[in-house]
């Protein structure tokens, strides 16, 4: 019993350090986009670009400000489960609890994802730009920015396949509270 309650201990930190890499990630993408902005002279014209030209970018800093929080509330919770012991704790036994936290963890997987491919795909017009509707491209004239926006878009992907990791253990943690068919058939035959 006591190796089973050091396995469980080591998976909840395992957890919180992956929560913690998450808030990390979604933190970073989130501020690298919200907080950039670059000043340049075009033809005697000063131009600034900002987070708000962009809708999708404006859309990605807040959503993954909303993840990183969402995953350090998370990283609470795996810190407060790591210190009560097994009897102490019946929220980690609550199937109820179980399924929200696996529901939210999906829902903050694809959110992260849908929010930062949209950026990218926005972000694509910026580096191309669109020839059939005479968009010029953007990132000529703004390179600082442009590149702070990439360095967004990869934590911002790697916030989501996080997530998307963290829902798995998510799910494992949820179906663990369920007895197995083949260990109820065996009680039953006996």
């Amino acid at each position: 019993m006591d190796a089973g309650r050091r396995k469980r201990a080591s998976e909840v930190k395992a957890e919180g350090l992956m929560r913690g890499a998450c808030a990390v990630l979604a933190a970073a993408a989130a501020l690298l986009v919200g907080l950039d902005t670059e000043t340049e002279t075009v033809l005697l014209i000063r131009k600034k670009a900002t987070v708000r030209d962009v809708h999708a970018l404006w859309v990605l800093a807040i959503a993954a400000g909303a993840a990183a929080g969402y995953h350090l509330l998370h990283l609470l919770r795996c810190l407060y489960v790591s210190r009560c012991s097994a009897a102490d704790n019946r929220c980690r036994n609550s199937r109820a609890l179980a399924w929200a936290w696996l529901l939210l963890d999906k829902g903050c997987a694809y959110l992260t994802f849908a929010v930062t491919v949209a950026a990218a795909q926005a972000c694509m017009i910026a580096l191309d730009g669109a020839h059939a509707l005479q968009w010029n491209k953007v990132c000529n004239i703004f390179t600082r920015f442009c590149q702070q926006v990439a360095g967004s878009l990869v934590c911002g992907m790697l916030a989501a396949a996080g997530t998307a990791f963290l829902s798995g253990i998510s799910a494992r943690n949820l179906f663990r509270l369920y007895p197995s068919l083949s260990h109820s058939q065996g009680s039953s035959t006996k």
